[in-house]
């Protein structure tokens, strides 16, 4: 396991688990997008910016494993670090139940970026992440 290079606390909201209680095992998957999204914003990377700069980043592959079920109003930290392979940018995206930091998920998350409509590589991105990636 790589070193966590981001993290972000979250609750969980009644809305969000189904009849048996838990979170529903969709809503896992927006709190891994809000935890790089918030880690994009936090390196000063606005996806509108580079969108107007055609360089589209996108999710290409997406695996989760699901430990320990959340329920309405736990807390938990949703944690992230982030290895280069090839044109992919790979996140490794744990979430920990709070206070017991108990498993909950452990996630990768493969994203690619399509430069000018076609898949390539962003010199954005790159100079963003070269601190965090294990070369």
């Amino acid at each position: 396991m790589g070193k966590y290079i981001y993290e972000l606390t979250m609750k969980v909201r009644d809305y969000e688990c189904d009849l048996q209680g838990i979170v529903n095992n969709a809503n896992y998957q927006h709190y891994i997008e809000h935890t790089r999204h918030e880690f994009l914003r936090s390196e000063g990377i606005s996806f509108a910016r580079l969108h107007e700069q055609g360089i589209d980043p996108v999710v290409a592959r997406l695996t989760m494993a699901f430990k320990t079920p959340l329920r309405s109003g736990d807390e938990f930290v949703s944690k992230l670090y982030l290895r280069k392979d090839g044109l992919k940018y790979v996140f490794y995206q744990d979430i920990f139940r709070l206070p017991d930091l108990k498993p909950v998920l452990r996630s990768t998350v493969e994203t690619v970026c399509i430069v000018g409509g076609k898949l390539g590589d962003s010199k954005e991105l790159y100079e963003t992440f070269s601190p965090y990636l294990d070369e």
